[in-house]
Order: structure tokens, then sequence, then C-alpha cells
């Protein structure tokens, strides 16, 4: 089967969604052009690329929309095969798609309710968030990550290694805007160092410096 020749991928500069979809890409090498998406103001050509949620990112492969960004993630695994994201295994790979899956479920949701408290109550959430981030430095660590690599299956960047490099910037961003402390590289070492390993990499970097001049526009 040929590979898709058209390929546009719709998103934001301020969504952590959206720079997965750009890293997935970027890491396979596969060529597309961006949509920076106005979200105040969405145009009618997005909106008929994703009626349901009308959210970003949206990628467009042949004039087909495919909407989610962890959708979208595996879907570009299957569809260019070099570089894979996700393992050969399916134990291995259900066992990614477990921790994924707890990432978007669990630790997402919890760093909007760290943003949306104050006080107190904030206190209480960012313990629950290192409770989480615990829980899945132990997983990793226990499942999946080959000892002494760089990323979780050792050289090869996988969907895993993606998903955790949105969350630093996020959880960063987060650190500034709130004057908090949550990479605590003594609770959870493994995944602060897989988090900085990652952001090293030159098509992250090259990514996320597009991204800033889309942000300051």
């Amino acid at each position: 089967m040929d590979e898709p020749k058209d390929i546009k991928l719709f998103g934001s500069a301020r969504s952590g969604y959206a720079t997965l979809v750009h890293h997935a890409l970027r890491l396979k090498e596969v060529s597309y052009d961006y949509v920076n998406v106005d979200l105040k103001n969405k145009s009618e050509e997005f909106l008929r690329m994703n009626p349901v949620h009308k959210k970003v990112p949206v990628l467009v492969v042949d004039g087909k929309p495919i909407a989610e960004s962890l959708v979208i993630l595996q879907y570009v695994d299957e569809t260019w095969k070099k570089h894979p994201i996700m393992p050969q295994d399916p134990y291995l790979k259900s066992k990614v798609r477990f921790w994924a899956d707890f990432i978007y479920q669990k630790i997402v949701p919890q760093t909007y309710v760290i943003i949306q408290s104050e006080g107190e109550a904030q206190k209480k959430a960012v313990e629950e968030l290192f409770g989480l981030l615990g829980t899945l430095e132990d997983g990793v660590k226990r499942e999946l990550h080959v000892q002494g690599s760089l990323f979780i299956n050792g050289l090869k960047r996988g969907l895993l290694d993606i998903i955790l490099g949105g969350c630093r910037n996020v959880l960063k961003r987060m650190e500034g805007l709130h004057g908090l402390k949550l990479l605590d590289e003594k609770q959870i070492p493994l995944l602060c160092s897989i988090m900085d390993a990652y952001a090293e990499l030159d098509f992250v970097k090259e990514t996320d410096e597009m991204l800033s001049q889309y942000a300051k526009a």
C-alpha cells in the first residue's frame, strides 16, 4: 500500500496534545503541513474536520481526518513504519497502552485540579499528583524500562517517551506560573531522567522553537 501523500496537522501552539503529534511525525521523518488553529475563532474547515469534540489536534491524511491525540499517535505508528514507537510484542504493547491511558486519565486531569485550586486545596492536589507520578515511575521501571538506558525502550524513543516529554513541558510551565515544584528528581528519578533526555533531542527542540514563534504571534 502506498504511503499517504497529503498530510496536514491542525493544532495550536499552546496545545500539549498537538505537540505530541508534531513530535511523532518528526521522529518518523514524515513531511506534513501545519495549520495553527485560532481556538477562539475556529474556522469552518476545522470544525468540519472534528465535528464531535471540536478540539485540536486533528491529523488530515489524504483528506481523511483523524481526531484525538492518542488515536492519532497510534495511527501514525501503524501508517509510517520507520522508527516505530510501539513494541512489536503484544504483551509489552498492552503495557505501553495501559500506562499511556493512566497518564491521560489520571495524571492530566490532576494537573487541572492543581491549576484550578489554591492554598491548602492546591497543596493536597500536588501531593496527589506526586502519588500518581510515583505509581507511574514504579510501573514503568517494573514493566517496561531497559535498565541503564536513556529512554524506556533502550535508545529507541517510544510512545511513552513522547507523552512524558509532553508532560514535562506542561509541568515545567505550571512550575513557572504557580511557583510549584512538580518534577522532583528525588521522588521520580527515572521519569525526570527520561524527560530531560527527551527534551535534548534535536527534533524536539526544533518543534518547540517553531511553536514558540506561533505562540508569540
